[in-house]
């Protein structure tokens, strides 16, 4: 994209908005439109559709410009202590190496964030964060707590390898290591005399891999490298689709979540230690919302009609008339013939097969049916064969 095009797209750039060490070359590769996330930069679209791009993602290699993933150094003496006070997860045995999902909570168990969390040594982490400012955060908990650690935003850039293919283009670039990092897994890689973090994660469906580069300065040359390489396996470049995303029951922050709802809420009940014995911020709220129950759920919701376009407003849901929940993520799934979406669902609405409206517009009212998360589970084939 050159400059005078950028300058006449409908995202104005600033300093407040920043580039990552690979926006020059998805520029030159025909981006067509961004986000901002972590007020950095996040490439959209390219030239084909999200269905197009759904479709290759699953049978060849994508990279994907991921920078805005900006990361959460907590390092110290007290980085055990400050990351468990932050997260309902259970991370005192976590191993060097390994990955982790988890919630971020405040002290009335509320999430202002869902990061991977990647334990470099006992005293080091980094969060590689969703869309929200945890770095003061963070921070501001070290000081109230008065903690021996140092809290920073590192130069580090994540670049995702994702697709069936992207085993083939690491391993050529990186060696055969790489094929033996488990899922959530990372390890220490040589690139140009340095050594790059590299994890087996990615936020796609797909098998990948997520390479935090550290040196802003190696970005273009890192992109190149890897380009030309992906080249014989019929390598694009793309970001985080939506039609994978919602079928993976891949939930976004800011988005599917806000900081108006628990981990409960969010279907993350596997990722919360709730017991006396753990220290964490909003721990009484969410043993409390476990005991009586949650007031609203995470689900998915399959519905009829015509192929519809991706949700940029949310998508009421009613039953008999009543306003039960609203879907934030959807758009047609051509690998499952149906329009699919992402709902936060009002409790006696959200059991498997519960049939809802859901209300596209005025005049555009659809007949859908609720689902378990993925989509691709058992319990929804029939649902969505029959809808």
């Amino acid at each position: 994209m050159t400059e005078e095009a950028r300058l006449n797209s409908d995202l104005q750039m600033s300093r407040r908005i920043r580039r990552t060490p690979f926006t020059s070359c998805i520029e030159k590769l025909g981006v067509s439109g961004f986000t901002v996330v972590n007020h950095t930069l996040l490439p959209k679209s390219f030239k084909n559709s999200v269905a197009e791009d759904f479709y290759h993602l699953r049978t060849a290699v994508q990279m994907w410009d991921v920078g805005c993933q900006r990361q959460v150094e907590i390092e110290g003496p007290d980085a055990l202590l400050l990351m468990q006070k932050m997260t309902p997860r259970n991370i005192v045995n976590a191993e060097v190496g390994q990955c982790m999902y988890l919630a971020l909570t405040t002290d009335k168990g509320k999430i202002i964030n869902d990061p991977i969390l990647l334990k470099l040594s006992d005293e080091k982490f980094w969060l590689s964060i969703a869309d929200s400012d945890v770095l003061l955060w963070a921070k501001a908990l070290a000081i109230g707590l008065d903690l021996n650690v140092s809290v920073r935003e590192p130069d580090v850039s994540p670049l995702a390898v994702q697709g069936p293919k992207a085993q083939e283009v690491m391993s050529e670039i990186f060696g055969k290591g790489v094929c033996d990092l488990n899922f959530f897994r990372f390890g220490l890689f040589d690139f140009k005399d340095t050594q790059q973090v590299i994890s087996r994660t990615g936020y796609s469906s797909q098998d990948g891999y997520e390479i935090f580069l550290n040196d802003s300065k190696l970005g273009k040359e890192m992109w190149d490298v890897i380009w030309n390489v992906g080249a014989k396996y019929n390598m694009r470049p793309g970001g985080p689709n939506l039609i994978d995303r919602i079928e993976a029951g891949l939930i976004s922050y800011g988005n599917d979540m806000t900081s108006e709802n628990t981990p409960l809420e969010c279907g993350m009940e596997k990722y919360c230690s709730l017991n006396k014995n753990m220290d964490f911020l909003g721990r009484d709220h969410l043993i409390e919302e476990k005991r009586i129950g949650s007031k609203r759920k995470i689900r998915g919701i399959v519905f009829s009609g015509k192929e519809q376009s991706a949700c940029t407003e949310p998508w009421q849901l009613h039953n008999q008339n009543i306003n039960v929940g609203q879907i934030t993520s959807g758009i047609f799934n051509p690998s499952l013939r149906v329009n699919t979406g992402i709902a936060l669902v009002q409790k006696g609405y959200w059991n498997l097969g519960q049939s809802i409206k859901i209300i596209i517009g005025k005049d555009d009212i659809r007949e859908g049916r609720v689902c378990f998360l993925p989509f691709t589970v058992q319990e929804n084939r029939e649902i969505i064969k029959d809808l």
